[in-house]
């Protein structure tokens, strides 16, 4: 696992914004893709708790963002 894990890092750190954009769009197509398959019955609990994990993910992400955007500022 660990080594998964490293090959991961390895990864990131040769990519630019454009390729983890398409790894984002990737995995949100699976996402979509795996929610219209589920039954009528538990589409809402998971509705849920995917927008649940979409808020407790982006707001972190944004607020690093926008400390590193403020950061490109200021050296300016």
């Amino acid at each position: 696992m660990k080594r998964l894990f490293g090959y991961a890092n390895e990864y990131v750190r040769q990519s630019d914004w454009k390729d983890l954009a398409l790894l984002k769009f990737c995995l949100c197509s699976a996402g979509i893709l795996i929610g219209t398959a589920l039954p009528q019955k538990v589409r809402k609990p998971v509705v849920f708790t995917a927008m649940g994990v979409f808020i407790a993910t982006y707001i972190p992400l944004i607020l690093k963002f926008l400390r590193i955007a403020g950061e490109g500022e200021k050296e300016q």
